[in-house]
């Protein structure tokens, strides 16, 4: 009995010294499934990171060329003096000129006169225009200084045709005021028609001193 009871205590004694054996823990199989997916997901998106292609820009749409009607060179107008005459027909057609020198035929200005004196004014002129003047062409009154002073004057019609480039004496007869004063005229050429023509400086001018 004594051996049997110290055989028991021998055994548990070594049982309790006996180093203990670890026990292994129960693996979840969820979570192992769960880690190894997130691993694979991780994974995958750093692979796919790293081979991201460059993003390459789209190629730009060649414009239609369009095709415009040819435009034309505008062509530089000449600017016209404004001392010239409108380019109308009567204005290419009638024309004229003189010469200071050889203007005043008869008459010469300052010419003294007596009250109610008859005279003729005559002033030689040239034919500038492409037109000939026919005995219709004159010489009307412009204006006077006093004004609507016009001494009776009475054109006298050409005496012939004048061809363009030939001169010609223009003549005007008038009778001279009564009252006491200097008197000037001015007057200008008319064709056909009855439209004055001419450059503005050339006027036929008559001056008188009645006295």
């Amino acid at each position: 009995m004594k051996k049997l009871l110290a055989v028991l205590l021998s055994g548990t004694l070594l049982y309790a010294c006996a180093p203990a054996v670890p026990i292994e823990p129960t693996v979840d199989v969820n979570v192992v499934r769960t880690s190894a997916a997130s691993t694979v997901m991780a994974e995958f998106t750093l692979t796919a990171a790293a081979f991201t292609p460059t993003p390459q820009p789209l190629p730009s749409e060649t414009p239609t060329q369009q095709f415009l009607p040819p435009t034309e060179t505008p062509v530089s107008l000449a600017t016209l003096d404004p001392t010239q005459a409108a380019l109308t027909p009567d204005a290419l057609c009638d024309d004229y000129s003189f010469d200071l020198a050889t203007l005043d035929v008869t008459i010469p200005d300052g010419t003294p006169m007596t009250p109610g004196q008859d005279f003729v004014k005559t002033w030689k002129i040239k034919n500038t225009g492409i037109c000939t003047w026919d005995t219709s062409y004159k010489a009307i009154f412009s204006y006077s200084s006093p004004p609507n002073e016009r001494m009776s004057a009475q054109p006298v019609p050409l005496a012939s045709l004048v061809a363009p480039g030939q001169e010609v004496e223009v003549s005007v007869q008038f009778k001279a005021p009564t009252t006491p004063g200097e008197y000037k005229g001015y007057w200008q050429m008319v064709n056909g028609k009855g439209i004055p023509f001419g450059k503005k400086d050339f006027i036929l001018v008559v001056v008188i001193v009645v006295q």
